[in-house]
């Protein structure tokens, strides 16, 4: 342990801006974690980023949260270099990001590595999630059950979202609307009752959020979102619906890594069945 030990495990914890991003990319390397350079500039628009500077220059651990409302926060990114692991710079950071949130509920997603910091600050497991990854021709190519959405649709999907989702994420929304490779809606009789999103990373896109009124919807939405999108394609997929991984494997999606769904404070809030992929694991 070097003589800067003491004054790290000490060190400020500062807000960090689009500043810092080459600082995130190289921590994020350090893990061996891809650098995706879309998913940090939305993460820095909507989110705070918190850091703690390294002595020797860049950062020594960094984390994301996400407030939507007052009644819940995102937390991911989380991550300490490994020349800094074992310092409690992991807590610290954590216990500042909650504290600034100040929400009644937390979610995060951990990897078996992180979950034992998470359950020592009093998170609990309440589901896993599982990533699969395709090309997007191999999914199936029915008929169209979506249009793509317009700025018009826009209210329409932020009261669906914030009755599923049960917290307001209007700017989340309104910027993957605007971004978005693909943003498709299901309409009926009574309005929209589905919405889906397929945007772009560095390695493929991910096809979520996914919001529907039951799993039919949410299947003709994730297969509509594939027959417009070019390039592999990651689904998210919750342990609270089986059908979907039944659905993803049987169309020969290969199955990733897995990681625990964690919760901090009240229940999560929403009605939870229509929310069937989040729209990244570091946002809910």
């Amino acid at each position: 342990m070097s003589s800067d030990a003491p004054a790290i495990s000490t060190a400020p914890i500062r807000r960090l801006t689009l500043d810092d991003l080459q600082g995130c990319f190289l921590l994020a390397t350090d893990r061996d974690w891809p650098v995706e350079e879309k998913k940090w500039h939305l993460l820095f628009e909507i989110g705070s980023v918190y850091g703690i500077d390294d002595p020797d220059g860049g950062l020594a651990g960094m984390v994301v949260c996400t407030p939507y409302g007052r009644e819940l926060s995102a937390i991911g990114m989380m991550v300490v270099a490994k020349r800094h692991e074992r310092r409690g710079l992991g807590g610290r950071l954590m216990r500042h990001a909650m504290e600034q949130s100040g929400t009644a509920t937390t979610w995060l997603t951990a990897t078996a590595f992180g979950q034992p910091l998470y359950e020592k600050l009093g998170f609990r497991i309440i589901s896993q999630i599982t990533t699969y990854l395709s090309e997007a021709h191999l999914l199936p190519q029915g008929d169209l059950v979506s249009r793509q959405a317009t700025q018009a649709d826009l209210p329409a999907i932020l009261e669906l979202d914030r009755a599923a989702f049960g917290a307001p994420r209007a700017e989340l929304l309104t910027r993957l609307l605007a971004r978005a490779e693909a943003f498709r809606v299901i309409d009926s009789a009574g309005g929209i009752t589905g919405f889906g999103a397929s945007w772009q990373t560095t390695e493929f896109a991910c096809l979520s959020p996914v919001v529907a009124e039951d799993m039919d919807a949410a299947l003709g939405l994730l297969s509509d979102l594939a027959r417009v999108t070019p390039c592999r394609v990651r689904i998210d997929a919750d342990h609270r619906f089986p059908r979907l991984h039944a659905w993803a494997e049987a169309h020969g999606l290969q199955k990733g890594f897995q990681n625990a769904v964690m919760i901090h404070g009240e229940p999560l809030p929403g009605d939870r069945a229509r929310v069937f992929t989040p729209t990244m694991m570091a946002l809910g």
